[in-house]
């Protein structure tokens, strides 16, 4: 499943991953293959993402994520470092 983080300025995560978890504003959720399809906003916090290479984190200060098609997409406000 191929996923994407964007800002309005910059490209912060793109490629393949096994899973990811979302801070959504009704509680964390988690996105593996064959998701059902889902609109969801997000809450500022921790994106877990999961790949063959390991795991890593993001940490977004809200924004949106649509999973459609094995794609997820996540346009955040900001990414906080």
């Amino acid at each position: 499943m191929y996923l994407e983080i964007i800002t309005p300025d910059q490209r912060v995560f793109a490629g393949e991953v096994i899973s990811a978890q979302f801070p959504g504003v009704k509680g964390s959720f988690q996105v593996l293959n064959n998701h059902a399809p889902l609109i969801s906003l997000l809450e500022r916090g921790k994106v877990t993402i999961r790949t063959t290479q390991g795991e890593q984190a993001v940490t977004v200060d809200g924004g949106v994520v649509e999973v459609l098609d094995n794609k997820i997409t996540v346009l955040a406000e900001a990414v906080l470092s």
